[in-house]
């Protein structure tokens, strides 16, 4: 069957090597695809894959040749599931290929809000180290993690990993989540109030869901301790972003690391953006070498099992 993958540039700029994925057949390459472009580029496959592009009804009714839809991420909320089992299209996704990658970029915002690695090296490249009359010299505070309590929300693949991390650093962890389990990290579960109550550092790893929507709000956030930090490398809906901007700059809370935002790009601007102690980078947290290379392994290794009748990682 013919592939098109609509938004190919995200998953691959230009340094990996599409071979695992041409090997299959004919494939067709977009970069960006345009929502009034997706029938005409989509035309004739069998085979559809997107990152961040939305099908719906309509364009499963307009092409009927399609048979399956790969969504080259863990999320799959871009996609009318309803829509693709009553047009009889599977959908599958890719799931785990960015734990660890996830993992550690959440420590590195952490890091950051608490060691001030880039102030530092500004400051070095500034001539201030080179003025100072003293051998060393600090421009904040610098906070040490070990002996801090890390709370999770969500614990998840990444949030597990996250776990081991913050143990590893001498934190404690506790962890709030829908359905606690049995894991073998030496964690301990409470309730909301709790976690935000007595963490030094909130770090989001759940899915956005309608009981999880701004989970960050102005009430949550003035449970927690003017010296805490927050971490969201999960989605930026989990957040009422107004409320968060106006907490960081009363002071409410220490500082904030988020690798993404309710909307993505920003394009009209953001409030959080510039906002006091607030690190922000644009949704990279999965996208290591090597975790890009985990994906497209993945989304081939689907793209076979379905073509030999025995799909696997099927959300619809």
């Amino acid at each position: 069957m013919k592939i098109v993958f609509l938004d190919a540039v995200t998953l691959n700029p230009g340094d990996l090597d599409w071979k695992p994925l041409t090997d299959l057949g004919e494939v067709v390459f977009y970069d960006r695809t345009a929502p009034d472009q997706i029938v005409e580029r989509a035309a004739g496959a069998g085979i559809v894959l997107v990152n961040k592009i939305k099908l719906n009804a309509s364009h499963f009714k307009a092409l009927p040749d399609l048979k399956y839809v790969g969504v080259t991420a863990t999320g799959y909320d871009i996609i009318d599931l309803k829509a693709a089992r009553d047009h009889q299209i599977t959908v599958t996704n890719v799931k785990g290929y960015s734990s660890d990658s996830v993992a550690q970029h959440t420590f590195a915002l952490l890091l950051e809000l608490v060691s001030k690695t880039g102030l530092h090296h500004e400051s070095v490249k500034n001539g201030d180290w080179q003025a100072c009359p003293d051998f060393c010299y600090w421009k904040s505070p610098l906070t040490e993690l070990s002996g801090k309590t890390m709370g999770l929300i969500g614990l998840g693949g990444i949030g597990e990993r996250v776990a081991a991390i913050a143990l590893a650093f001498g934190m404690k962890v506790m962890v709030h989540r829908r359905n606690p389990a049995k894991t073998d990290v030496d964690i301990s579960y409470t309730d909301l109030d709790t976690l935000f109550g007595t963490s030094d550092v909130v770090s989001l790893h759940c899915p956005l869901t309608e009981d999880t929507r701004e989970i960050i709000n102005s009430v949550n956030l003035s449970k927690m301790k003017n010296t805490s930090y927050l971490i969201n490398t999960a989605r930026g809906g989990l957040i009422n972003e107004s409320d968060l901007a106006e907490a960081l700059r009363n002071k409410t809370i220490a500082g904030a690391g988020l690798d993404v935002l309710t909307a993505e790009p920003p394009v009209n601007g953001n409030s959080l953006i510039g906002a006091p102690n607030c690190v922000i980078t644009p949704h990279q947290a999965w996208a290591s070498t090597e975790a890009r290379t985990r994906l497209l392994a993945w989304t081939v290794d689907n793209i076979i099992a379905f073509r030999d009748g025995n799909p696997v990682n099927v959300v619809s």
